[in-house]
């Protein structure tokens, strides 16, 4: 089945068009405070289209994933007891708790890890507002840790070139497929435990 191969196709389109790098912001701002698709899906096709761009479009999704980390931060502190109902009807409550206690015992540390690593960011933003954390330590740290993550896929892309390209190309029905039998048996061992 060439399923992943059609989309891969299509991404790899949308990345050439003219109004990509608007696109690539706004997903980016979305991601970090309420939107599900990680802004990396849109920018490893981009800089695989364009790679003499790979630093610009780095710096427009560090920017833009910050800003929304802002707008995530801002409904945590003014409104998370109107958001809390929507966020507990979802399997976020639970990251939404350990997030909460992550910082609570390290504090803005877990902002920096956040914004590197793949766990929802949204979660964390949301979170550092409502648990009040001070806002400059908590943007230092979203623009340190989004930025970090962004210019190494950034940078990958850029460095694997055509020959990443022609690898993602190649397998990028097996890595889907895989991807999804891997969450389905994840999800599966988690309702057991």
């Amino acid at each position: 089945m060439k399923f992943f191969s059609y989309l891969y196709n299509i991404v790899m389109q949308w990345a050439a068009h003219p109004r990509a790098p608007y696109y690539l912001s706004a997903l980016s701002f979305a991601e970090s405070s309420f939107f599900p698709i990680p802004p990396d899906a849109m920018l490893a096709p981009m800089v695989l289209a364009k790679r003499s761009k790979a630093w610009f479009y780095a710096s427009i999704t560090t920017i833009a994933s910050a800003l929304g980390g802002v707008l995530g931060y801002l409904i945590g502190y003014f409104a998370f007891d109107a958001v809390a109902p929507l966020i507990q009807e979802t399997h976020y409550w639970a990251h939404y708790e350990t997030a909460t206690e992550w910082f609570a015992e390290w504090g803005v540390w877990v902002v920096f890890i956040a914004g590197f690593s793949p766990i929802p960011y949204k979660i964390f933003t949301l979170s550092a507002g409502a648990v009040s954390m001070a806002f400059l330590p908590f943007l230092i740290c979203s623009i340190l840790g989004r930025g970090l993550r962004f210019f190494l896929v950034a940078g990958l892309m850029y460095w694997g070139g055509e020959k990443m390209e022609k690898a993602l190309r190649t397998y990028v029905d097996r890595i889907g497929w895989t991807v999804i039998i891997l969450a389905i048996v994840a999800y599966a061992v988690a309702q057991f435990i």
